[in-house]
C-alpha cells in the first residue's frame, strides 16, 4: 500500500472520529460548556499519526547512493500534564515500522521498527478558549529494534537522542472532550552498520510526524 493511500486512510479515520463527535454535538457545542485548560489537568489523547522520514545519508562505504526509509501510519497515545494554565508537558507513545532501500546501487536493506518516546514542553495560547493553539519543544530518544537485514548479512542501527519541535491546536467540543491536530519535527541521527560493520553509513532521519485525534481532559 502506498504512503499516499495509507495517509489518506489515516486522515480519513481521524476525520471520521472527529466528524462523529462533531456531528453529534454541532448544534449543542456552541452553547455547551467545555473544560478550559487549567494547572493540574491531565489530558489523554488517541491519535492517528503519519511518520515521514526526511532522511539524508553520508560518509557511507556502501556506494555512491543513499538510503531511503519508507513512511508509516500508526495509532498513537499521548499524555499531557499542565504545569500552569499555559504550560504543559507532553509525552507520546507509539512505534512505527520502516523499510530501508539503498538506491544507486539498488539494494534491499530490510526493515526496522522505531520506538521514539518524545517529551516536549508546550506553551498553550488562549487556554480558556474553545480554540487553543500551542507550540512546543523537547527531547527524543529513539530505540531501533526488530531489524531485518534484507539481502545483507546484518543491519544495525544505533539508538540515540534527538530534539523535537511541534505546533498544533485543540478544539474543545463539550465537557472534557476535544479534537486535536498536531505536527512535530524530530531531528534524529543514527549510525547504520551493515554486514557486521563491513559497511557503515551515518544518517539524518529527521522525521515529520503528523497527527489527528481526540483528547479527554481529567
Amino acid at each position: 500500500m502506498s504512503f499516499l493511500k495509507k495517509t489518506m486512510g489515516a486522515t480519513a479515520l481521524g476525520g471520521l472520529m472527529a466528524a462523529a463527535l462533531l456531528t453529534g454535538n454541532v448544534a449543542y457545542a456552541q452553547s455547551a460548556e467545555f473544560k478550559t485548560k487549567q494547572a493540574g489537568d491531565i489530558v489523554i489523547r488517541a491519535r492517528g499519526i503519519a511518520m515521514v522520514p526526511d532522511e539524508d545519508t553520508y560518509d557511507d562505504t556502501i556506494g555512491s547512493g543513499e538510503g531511503k526509509l519508507s513512511n508509516d501510519v500508526v495509532p498513537e497515545v499521548d499524555f499531557s500534564y499542565f504545569l500552569t494554565n499555559n504550560l504543559a508537558l507532553e509525552l507520546i507513545a507509539a512505534t512505527t515500522k520502516h523499510d530501508l532501500d539503498w538506491q544507486n546501487p539498488n539494494l534491499d536493506a530490510g526493515s526496522v521498527r522505531l520506538l521514539p518516546p518524545t517529551l516536549t514542553l508546550q506553551y498553550h495560547f488562549m487556554p480558556e478558549s474553545r480554540w487553543s493553539p500551542y507550540v512546543g519543544a523537547g527531547i527524543n530518544y529513539t530505540f531501533f529494534y526488530d531489524s531485518k537485514p534484507g539481502q545483507f548479512n546484518s543491519v544495525k542501527y544505533d539508538d540515540g537522542f534527538g530534539y523535537a519541535f511541534q505546533a498544533g491546536f485543540d478544539y474543545a467540543i463539550s465537557g472534557p472532550w476535544s479534537v486535536n491536530f498536531d505536527v512535530k519535527k524530530i531531528f534524529l541521527d543514527t549510525d547504520v552498520s551493515i554486514n557486521n560493520g563491513a559497511n557503515t553509513s551515518k544518517a539524518h532521519l529527521d522525521p515529520w510526524v503528523f497527527g489527528v485525534g481526540v483528547g479527554y481532559r481529567f
